[in-house]
C-alpha cells in the first residue's frame, strides 16, 4: 500500500514540476509510448530479423507503430482537477494505427481489349489514360486508367465494361510477396532442409549431378545481385521501374533468388547453383517494411519472362482475383509454362488467394521440419502440394544467411524440381509436370488429396531417376 502511495506520490510531483515549465508529460503503462502535451507517439515495431547484418526492412508484414494521436488541449485546471484523470484520458484516447495496405490501387481501372474508339469515348468522359503497352499475351494492348473525380471504382469499372463489352476490364488489384515472420529456431530445426524432400545429392563435388535445369523466371520484389551467395551465378534482374525513389526492398527477392541458385560454396548453397535466374522486380516501397505490387505491373511481368521462352516462373506473392492477371496467367500456361505460386500466409481459415488459386498453377504451401503444416498457411481444395516452409535457411538482403519462413520459401523447392522435370522432358505439358509432381508425393494428411497438404509432401528423388 505504501509502495503504491508512493509510486502515485512521485508522478503527481512530477506533473507539478513540469507543469511548471508548459509541458504535461504522463508515462503511460503502456509498451514504447511516451505522452508528452497530451500526445501519443508509439515506438516503431519492427519485426525484422536482421541480426545486425540485414537492411532493416520487414520481409512482407506492415509496420505497427510510427503513427500517434493528439487530443485537443484542455486548460490546466481541468487536468489537475483529479491527479491521475489526464492518464485515464489518455488511455481512453483514440490511437491512429498505420492504414491496411489497399487491396485495390484507389483512382484505377485497368483493361485489355478497348479499341481507339473505346479510349476515346473514355477520355470524353474524364478518364485519363495513364499508361499503355502492348501485351503479346493477350494479342493487344493493356491500358492503365485513372477514373474521374467524383466517381467510384464500381461505377467506373462498370462504364468502362458499358464501352467495349469484349473488353476485359478489371481494378488494379494489389499483391505482396508472401513471408511474414522468421521465427527462431534450434539447431537441429535449423537448416538447409532440403533432406525432408530427398533433394538429390552426389559424388562430383557440388552433390546435385542429375540436376540440370531450364532457366528460371521469378517475379518478386529486388535483388541484391552484388550479394556473395550469387557469386558466379547466372542472375539477371530486370526492373518495371528504374526510378529509384519507391524502389522495393531486396530482402525477400534476395532470399528467395538464393534459395533458388545460391553457389554451391556459400552459406546457403542453393537448390539449383548452376541455374540461370531471369528475375523480374515488379514491386515498389508502399512504406517502411511493405513492397507492393499491382495486378497491371504483374501482366507485364509475366509477359516479359515468356517473351524470353521463360517456362518456368516462381510466383512467392499474392492477392485478389483479377481478371487481367487470370486471362494472362491462362495465356502463359496455354504456351506451356509452368507456374508455381505461394499458397499464402494469411491463416488456415482464410479465402484462398491468388495466383495460387487460379486453375493449373501449382499452389505450393509450407511444411516445418517435423512435416507439420505452417500454422499460417492457407488451406483450401485448390492447394496441389507441399514442401519445406519454416525456418529455411537463405540469404539476408546485404551479407550473411539466416532462417525465413512462409509459403514464399516452399515455392521454390517446387519450382526448382519443376525446372529439373523440363529439362528431361522438354515435351512434357504443364499438366504432365503436374501428375509427376503430384502422383509422386509423399501423402502426409489424409489419404489421397486433402486441403492442407494437398497431394503430399514434394518428394525429389525422383528427379534424377527421369533425367
Amino acid at each position: 500500500m505504501l509502495s503504491y502511495l508512493a509510486e502515485r506520490a512521485l508522478r503527481l510531483m512530477l506533473i507539478s514540476l513540469t507543469a511548471a515549465a508548459g509541458i504535461v508529460a504522463f508515462p503511460v503503462m503502456q509498451p514504447n509510448s511516451l505522452t508528452i502535451g497530451m500526445s501519443v507517439a508509439f515506438a516503431d515495431d519492427d519485426d525484422d530479423d536482421d541480426g545486425g547484418d540485414d537492411d532493416g526492412r520487414s520481409s512482407g508484414r506492415a509496420d505497427r507503430g510510427s503513427s500517434g494521436y493528439r487530443g485537443e488541449s484542455r486548460p490546466l485546471r481541468d487536468v489537475f482537477r483529479w491527479p491521475f484523470r489526464a492518464e485515464r484520458e489518455l488511455r481512453r484516447a483514440p490511437v491512429r494505427r498505420q492504414a491496411a495496405v489497399p487491396t485495390r490501387v484507389p483512382n484505377e481501372i485497368v483493361a485489355t481489349g478497348l479499341d481507339q474508339s473505346a479510349i476515346a469515348s473514355l477520355q470524353q468522359q474524364g478518364f485519363a489514360v495513364e499508361d499503355r503497352i502492348a501485351v503479346s499475351l493477350v494479342g493487344g494492348d493493356m491500358v492503365r486508367l485513372s477514373i474521374p473525380r467524383g466517381l467510384n471504382l464500381n461505377a467506373a469499372r462498370a462504364a468502362v465494361v458499358a464501352v467495349s463489352s469484349s473488353a476485359t476490364v478489371d481494378f488494379n488489384h494489389i499483391y505482396q510477396p508472401e513471408s511474414l515472420d522468421q521465427p527462431s529456431c534450434v539447431r537441429e530445426s535449423c537448416g538447409l532442409l532440403r533432406h525432408m524432400v530427398g533433394w538429390p545429392t552426389g559424388g562430383d563435388g557440388s552433390g546435385r549431378a542429375c540436376l540440370k535445369s531450364l532457366p528460371i523466371g521469378l517475379i518478386d520484389t529486388a535483388i541484391n545481385a552484388d550479394h556473395a551467395v550469387f557469386a558466379g551465378i547466372k542472375l539477371e534482374v530486370l526492373r518495371l521501374d528504374e526510378k529509384e525513389d519507391g524502389r522495393s526492398g531486396e530482402q525477400h527477392g534476395t532470399a528467395v533468388a538464393a534459395l533458388l541458385a545460391g553457389t554451391s560454396g556459400g552459406r546457403s548453397p542453393g537448390l539449383l547453383p548452376a541455374a540461370e535466374i531471369v528475375a523480374v522486380d515488379a514491386f515498389r516501397r508502399f512504406r517502411k517494411g511493405t513492397d507492393i505490387a499491382n495486378a497491371f505491373d504483374l501482366v507485364r511481368a509475366l509477359d516479359l519472362l515468356t517473351q524470353r521462352d521463360i517456362r518456368v516462373i516462381n510466383l512467392s506473392l499474392t492477392g485478389p482475383p483479377n481478371l487481367l492477371l487470370e486471362q494472362a496467367v491462362e495465356a502463359a500456361i496455354d504456351m506451356g509454362a509452368i507456374l508455381v505460386a505461394a499458397a499464402g500466409n494469411d491463416g488456415p481459415k482464410a479465402k484462398p488467394v491468388y495466383p495460387a488459386a487460379y486453375d493449373d498453377v501449382v499452389a505450393v504451401t509450407a511444411v516445418d521440419s517435423a512435416r507439420k503444416a505452417y500454422r499460417r498457411a492457407v488451406q483450401g481444395s485448390h492447394i496441389d502440394i507441399a514442401a519445406p516452409g519454416v525456418n529455411v535457411w537463405t540469404a539476408a538482403s546485404i551479407s550473411g544467411s539466416r532462417q525465413k519462413s512462409g509459403t514464399s520459401f516452399a515455392a521454390p523447392f517446387v519450382t526448382a524440381a519443376v525446372s529439373v522435370l523440363l529439362a528431361s522432358g522438354p515435351n512434357l505439358s504443364p499438366a504432365e509436370i503436374e501428375t509427376a509432381l503430384t502422383q509422386s508425393a509423399q501423402d502426409i494428411g489424409p489419404p489421397g488429396k486433402d486441403p492442407v497438404y494437398g497431394w503430399g509432401l514434394l518428394d525429389a528423388s525422383i528427379l534424377c531417376e527421369r533425367s
